[in-house]
């Protein structure tokens, strides 16, 4: 199969898509392995959560699909293109149409307000700063924080930081979110109402997720839950969550 085809095959399986993936660090003579051959997609709409023990290499495998990082072998396909094929920049515009991320920590920029920080993917995709201000407008709102639209990070509370972080994720309307425990930092009520949030926003879009966990509660919400353990993906059936 030549290249077109098999980004045809990818389109066509998942949204995001992995391929005998593996990933190898290398300091020195050491080397770990953290994974390797290992294959993965997630569907159009669909939420996957993916759990394991601290060091499986979960945050590994989400900054590879998220063509953060660059894998030792195997191929990485977002919305059916090879990542590998791409150079720099252009891997970044396909991140930041095609993707959004969600990390334990905002990584709100603190210089700017709650609406700018929405606002940045938007205009870096290059629309106006009208339809910017109304596209992050219209997502503040919708998780409550229309009356914090000016206010900076450091002015806000951890969930409402949070919010704002779903937010920018998903204003440029992304094929597939990824979080890496985006909930990980909050107190319980407030991670509920956080991830009540993601889901409906994701609802809404018909945007697939893809999400890091520890939270077991949380995992079994979602489609499937998958356990990266020694290096592959195990399916876990909903009453072994």
């Amino acid at each position: 199969m030549n290249e077109d085809a098999q980004a045809m095959s990818a389109a066509a399986d998942g949204v995001v898509q992995a391929k005998q993936l593996g990933k190898t660090y290398a300091e020195g003579t050491l080397r770990t392995r953290v994974f390797e051959s290992l294959d993965f997609s997630v569907a159009r709409g669909e939420t996957v959560a993916i759990v394991g023990a601290s060091g499986a290499g979960k945050s590994t495998l989400l900054h590879l699909l998220g063509g953060l990082d660059v894998p030792s072998s195997g191929e990485v396909y977002v919305a059916g293109q090879r990542m590998s094929a791409l150079s720099d920049a252009a891997r970044g515009r396909l991140r930041n149409a095609s993707l959004g991320f969600i990390y334990q920590f905002h990584h709100l920029l603190p210089e700017f307000t709650a609406l700018e920080n929405v606002m940045m993917p938007v205009l870096l995709a290059g629309a106006s700063t009208s339809e910017a201000r109304q596209r992050a407008c219209s997502l503040l709102e919708s998780v409550g924080l229309g009356h914090r639209l000016a206010h900076k990070p450091g002015e806000l509370s951890g969930g409402e930081r949070q919010r704002t972080a779903v937010a920018r994720a998903l204003v440029n309307n992304p094929a597939c979110v990824l979080g890496d425990e985006p909930t990980g930092n909050l107190d319980e009520k407030t991670a509920t109402v956080v991830f009540e949030q993601m889901l409906e926003l994701k609802r809404a879009r018909a945007t697939s997720l893809v999400l890091v966990t520890h939270d077991r509660s949380l995992a079994r919400r979602l489609d499937r839950v998958l356990e990266l353990r020694d290096g592959r993906l195990h399916a876990l059936a909903s009453d072994a969550v």
